[in-house]
């Protein structure tokens, strides 16, 4: 998108979102209860800034194989938050699966504990991502497929994958979701309900649009202390950005180009009033790095969550769209700080890391 057509959706949406306020008496888009603008800033206040990074362990291909008891990894999970914290990480953001809670709905909500307080010990936050719109449409339960030699991202799963118009099937995701939030809604360790990422993508377009309104309306149907987002990603997805925008408590968002036009987002988005968490930067390809976003994320009071902690099975070095057949190391890793062993890919982006998060 140039820079005109920015200006035009941000004005664009600026005016719905003034619109969309004086009509919230009389209107189903504007979900109720919102947080208020206060609201948000005195969450912001509390909680200072947020940097971190998007977290599975190296030893998980998916959420599946994350959250599943057979291979849930606690010592892995320890070992490697240990790590983000001695680079002076405060948050983690952490993708959820339906059907692992399905599969076990009380032993899925124990290792999220489980997680939630080896997290802690490191203090480390967690926003929590429940539906994904991205990468493998047909998630099973089970065993999961071992990663394709120097693919990106090879088998993430999408959540829930196939549209879902089935009233039965919505009302088993119904349950899902509010059985978590119900059950971890007052948990001052978690940061943030991150309800859907990237909803659209796939090229599923507006057709995410029906399970969006959904999961916004199952969260608001619970009672809860932390706030709820899903992050703008795509901006020609004007109707689904505009959803987003408007029901989202803080603003979130995606974005892996250089810091000009990463900070052009940023004012366009600083419209709405609201505080923004950046939940997704940093391709090494893009000159979106941690010496040159991070510190102008810090500089913006924006929360700095990048892609990738630990190099493993998700094969997250390799570029989306650039496979190395024979899964030799890229001479530029794509995402990711750390190799499994603990020693960093990048010193000097440590120490940038460590700078921006005041990490002596």
């Amino acid at each position: 998108m140039n820079k005109l057509n920015q200006l035009l959706w941000a004005a664009a949406l600026s005016a719905t979102t003034l619109y969309a306020q004086a009509q919230a008496p009389k209107t189903a888009k504007q979900l109720s209860p919102r947080w208020s603008i206060e609201k948000a800033a005195a969450w912001q206040s509390k909680q200072g800034w947020v940097s971190g990074a998007n977290f599975i362990p190296s030893t998980a291909i998916n959420q599946l194989e994350m959250w599943q008891a057979s291979t849930f990894d606690p010592q892995t999970i320890d070992r490697e938050l240990g790590w983000a914290e001695g680079i002076g990480f405060n948050a983690m953001r952490v993708f959820l699966h339906s059907l692992a809670y399905k599969q076990d709905p009380a032993g899925f909500k124990k290792r999220v504990d489980q997680y939630l307080r080896i997290a802690t010990k490191h203090h480390i936050k967690t926003i929590f991502v429940f539906f994904d719109d991205c990468w493998n449409p047909d998630p099973k339960i089970g065993k999961q497929p071992e990663p394709k030699t120097g693919v990106h991202n090879s088998g993430w799963a999408q959540d829930p994958g196939r549209m879902i118009t089935d009233p039965k099937d919505l009302a088993t995701l119904s349950v899902y979701v509010k059985d978590v939030m119900t059950t971890f809604g007052h948990d001052e360790r978690i940061l943030l309900w991150d309800l859907y990422n990237e909803p659209g993508n796939s090229k599923k377009g507006n057709a995410s649009m029906g399970l969006l309104t959904k999961i916004f309306e199952w969260a608001r149907g619970t009672v809860h202390d932390q706030p709820v987002s899903a992050g703008l990603w795509k901006w020609e997805l004007n109707e689904l950005n505009t959803f987003q925008a408007l029901n989202s408590d803080v603003i979130t968002y995606h974005e892996y180009e250089e810091p000009e036009k990463h900070l052009r987002i940023i004012q366009m988005l600083r419209t709405h009033g609201r505080p923004m968490v950046c939940t997704e930067y940093m391709a090494r390809r893009n000159n979106s790095l941690f010496s040159n976003v991070l510190p102008m994320l810090k500089k913006e009071n924006v929360g700095a969550i990048n892609w990738g902690l630990v190099a493993g099975k998700t094969n997250t070095i390799y570029a989306w769209d650039t496979p190395i057949a024979d899964g030799s190391e890229p001479k530029l890793w794509f995402h990711d700080i750390f190799r499994k062993d603990g020693t960093m890919y990048k010193q000097d982006e440590v120490e940038a890391i460590k700078k921006a998060t005041d990490r002596k």
